[in-house]
């Protein structure tokens, strides 16, 4: 990246130099010049058209390449393999949010699903837990290819140890001994199978600076009866003089949105091979294109749906080529035919 160079004149009164005027008993000024590095131009504000579509087409190229070298992670010195245990914890994947769709299933009823593409997942570095927290080991995972201009040096040298494209969304993962994976692997929506459940963590939209009744969904005062200039208004904040005070966490008027939250318990209908598409039941935060997190759901009424999963993912040397839509049995597929003749 080009930087610009400037200087930051200082200017000084006083007698600290030895000059003809300091000898004299005169103030003298002295000027100074500090030269200072702003980054403040783009790679690309000092190229020519044709220099910077040669620059994007080079870097999906080397993109590519990087790719599909790590399409086959088992015959590439894989790391040691271990069996699903109960109570074992698998890695998760971030995925970007594609929008929302309705399906039927095959009693009829029509149900509300967000479609999430997993888009260049890789698994970026292995942190034991000696290094994390001093409990759990924990992956860092990446998704969505990102522009190396607009990443630090830090940030570049895990990417280039990984033998992966740069990623615009890097994040943490608890897993157990029993699930580490090698760096470099690649995750695909197959990880996650038709009536599992998961737990999905993004950030949800923001509204700014909201009132209580759409904020925290207040009723609101009487639009007559002797209100005036009230009817949006919370009312009464606390008690009076026992104990004098507003306790913590009132609910009252402020910032509403921009805020992580996770969705927990919810089914997977159908995963798309070929796109590496997931539908997931119900609405998920954060808006279209926003990238967030799945991973198996913690809730205890729900685990039971992870009987021999892919682990510690899905490999697609093991399994091989899987049908192109995975589809749960109560999930009514339009392909096949809605009425039978007998």
């Amino acid at each position: 990246m080009m930087a610009t160079r400037s200087c930051r004149f200082l200017l000084q009164r006083g007698a600290q130099l030895v000059s003809p005027l300091a000898a004299a008993g005169r103030p003298v000024p002295l000027l100074g010049c500090v030269r200072t590095v702003k980054t403040t131009t783009w790679f690309e504000e000092h190229l020519t058209e044709d220099n910077q579509k040669y620059m994007r087409r080079l870097l999906g190229e080397e993109f590519r390449t990087q790719t599909a070298e790590k399409l086959n992670p088992l015959k590439d010195e894989p790391w040691p393999r271990h069996e699903w245990t109960e109570g074992s914890r698998r890695v998760g994947l971030v995925a970007v949010k594609l929008g929302m769709a309705p399906i039927w299933t095959k009693t009829g009823e029509r149900h509300p699903v967000t479609l999430l593409q997993v888009q260049d997942c890789h698994v970026l570095k292995y942190l034991p837990k000696e290094e994390f927290d001093g409990h759990t080991a924990a992956l860092v995972v990446g998704g969505k290819n990102a522009s190396p201009f607009h990443k630090a040096e830090e940030e570049m040298e895990m990417f280039r140890n990984a033998g992966v494209p740069p990623k615009q969304k890097v994040t943490i993962f608890k897993v157990s001994d029993n699930a580490i994976i090698k760096p470099g692997t690649p995750l695909y929506a197959a990880h996650f199978r038709p009536g599992q459940y998961v737990d999905i963590t993004a950030k949800s939209i923001g509204k700014g600076f909201q009132g209580v009744m759409k904020r925290w969904g207040f009723k609101g005062q009487p639009a007559s009866h002797g209100q005036t200039k009230t009817h949006r208004r919370p009312g009464a904040s606390g008690p009076g003089g026992d104990p004098a005070k507003v306790f913590k966490g009132k609910k009252m008027p402020g910032r509403m949105g921009n805020t992580y939250i996770t969705a927990h318990g919810l089914k997977i209908w159908r995963v798309n091979t070929k796109y590496n598409v997931l539908y997931v039941h119900g609405t998920v935060p954060g808006h279209r294109n926003c990238l967030l997190k799945v991973r198996d759901t913690a809730l205890p009424t729900r685990q039971s749906s992870l009987l021999n999963p892919p682990f510690p993912t899905y490999f697609t040397e093991e399994e091989g080529d899987l049908d192109e839509d995975l589809y749960d049995d109560n999930l009514f597929v339009h392909t096949e035919p809605s009425l039978t003749l007998t």
